[in-house]
């Protein structure tokens, strides 16, 4: 008789990866790095337990939009109060805070769940080219495509 394989959280190896993001496509990047987060890309994955790695990207200002989504793409964030809905599009979230703009398109594709909370920890974005995370020796993960 076989048995599925089953992780079990103590046995959960991480590792770091660093990715680069200039010159890519915000959306097809996102995806990756979402899969790397949940650990979809790992053979124990398992749907129940939390196997994702750490990933950290870098470049961030250096994203590309596809088509007129510069534009067009809007951002919505509310105050709470009465009239407090502010709007922005996405020229203008690339040029004040282009680490929002990568971190909410990976956190759309992460589950809305308690593990998924625990999983958005694991992203590290940053404007530049550099990063603190230097002591944790992080591997480059080359994109696909």
């Amino acid at each position: 008789m076989r048995t599925t394989y089953m992780a079990k959280p103590n046995e959960v190896e991480r590792k770091w990866y660093i990715v680069d993001a200039e010159g890519k496509t915000l959306g097809r990047l996102a995806s990756e790095v979402a899969t790397i987060i949940r650990g979809k890309h790992k053979p124990q994955f398992t749907p129940h337990v939390d196997t994702g790695d750490f990933v950290i990207v870098i470049n961030a200002e250096k994203i590309v939009l596809t088509g007129k989504k510069l534009d067009d793409k809007k951002y919505y964030r509310h105050s709470g109060h009465p009239g407090g809905l502010k709007t922005s599009t996405a020229r203008e979230m690339l040029q004040k805070r282009p680490e929002k703009m990568m971190e909410l398109a990976i956190h759309g594709m992460l589950p809305k769940t308690r593990q998924g909370n625990a999983m958005k920890t694991r992203l590290k974005v940053y404007a530049g080219s550099e990063h603190p995370h230097q002591a944790q020796n992080p591997q480059v993960w080359e994109l696909r495509g």
